[in-house]
């Protein structure tokens, strides 16, 4: 990745923003886990003239970083107790998660794999790539793995190729998940040259896996991004993260969904935040959460509703956060209340 493309010290970032107390403050401690890194596109799609700008928020470290409360780890999935590698994350029986690199082109702050992401700016080594090959061959219940990290596109093109060119010899039956940011925070790195190499390096289905939070992250240039994956054929999945101050709200998430499916990428997860340190301040209270999943489920078509999910803590696995529209159980008879709140009877087949 090029470095001159993003934007490592408060020197900086002050050319282009002026920076709160408490952000200042950040940078007077230096006591977080995640170092600033911001591109410089990314930066400047940021009101400089809003303190609470939602994409400020996102990127921009504050002093509450180290305001961390007690329910708070640094490996709230417990990741570490499911690697069988120290890069390959072997979590749900028919996926694993592959760490090909801890570098992004901009760090979020309600990053939940802080306890990896930027620590040593490394990427995978060939003996660890073919060490998660021989453990793909030998288990062969695993039908999916996803390039995470970090972010597989700071990467070189010819890195990236070699990678999945090794896992197509080891299991070329293997569905692959590329999860990138990207598209929404350098949208410039998805080139020609890119997909093309993706197109010929691939050895099955390669799905991209974005992170799109909010709608003035979707530019003309990451719809360019998003428009080269999807006519090379390869299907692009949204996983939006609800962030108190940036998207909790449902006007804001109905235009950012919507406006998604317009540019033909399907909206898979509203992820609740991770209990992971550092983010209390970012993360929105479960009945707020759930309210705003009611009202868009009021406001979206199926196309456009994500699934509003949380991934519990210690190890517990993704499970879906809804209302229960199920009121009433009795001998075949189920009795539903509908969005608008009225009641409606289903019966079961008489066998």
């Amino acid at each position: 990745m090029d470095m001159d493309a993003v934007i490592t010290s408060c020197e900086e970032l002050e050319r282009y923003l002026k920076l709160t107390t408490e952000e200042r403050q950040w940078f007077a401690q230096q006591g977080s886990s995640l170092p600033l890194t911001i591109s410089r596109y990314y930066v400047n799609l940021i009101d400089p003239s809003d303190p609470l700008d939602p994409l400020r928020r996102q990127v921009v470290p504050s002093i509450l970083e180290l305001q961390r409360s007690g329910a708070e780890q640094t490996d709230p999935l417990a990741e570490v107790a499911h690697s069988v590698f120290p890069r390959l994350i072997h979590r749900y029986t028919n996926r694993v998660a592959f760490l090909v690199t801890d570098t992004c082109a901009t760090y979020c702050r309600h990053c939940f794999r802080r306890r990896f992401t930027a620590r040593e700016r490394q990427s995978v080594t060939d003996a660890e790539l073919n060490q998660v090959g021989e453990y793909l061959q030998a288990h062969t219940a695993v039908k999916e793995i996803l390039l995470t990290g970090g972010d597989p596109l700071t990467l070189s093109d010819s890195r990236l190729a070699h990678i999945l060119r090794e896992l197509g010899k080891a299991r070329p039956d293997l569905v692959i998940r590329l999860c990138t940011r990207m598209p929404a925070t350098l949208p410039s790195r998805v080139t020609l040259s890119l997909v093309r190499m993706l197109e010929e390096a691939r050895h099955s289905a390669l799905y991209v896996m974005t992170q799109f939070n909010h709608p003035r992250e979707i530019t003309k240039e990451s719809r360019r991004a998003i428009a080269l994956f999807v006519d090379a054929g390869m299907p692009v999945l949204n996983q939006t993260v609800l962030l108190r101050g940036v998207n909790d709200n449902p006007d804001v998430l109905e235009e950012l969904m919507n406006t998604l499916v317009a540019n033909r990428v399907k909206p898979y997860y509203l992820f609740q935040g991770d209990l992971v340190e550092g983010t209390n301040h970012l993360r929105v209270p479960l009945k707020h959460g759930l309210a705003i999943e009611a009202e868009l489920r009021n406001r979206l078509s199926g196309l456009a509703m994500p699934t509003y999910a949380i991934d519990l803590p210690e190890g517990g696995g993704k499970v879906p956060l809804c209302q229960s529209y199920l009121e009433e159980h009795n001998n075949g008879e189920w009795t539903f209340r509908t969005l608008n709140g009225e009641l409606r009877r289903y019966t079961d087949p008489q066998l």
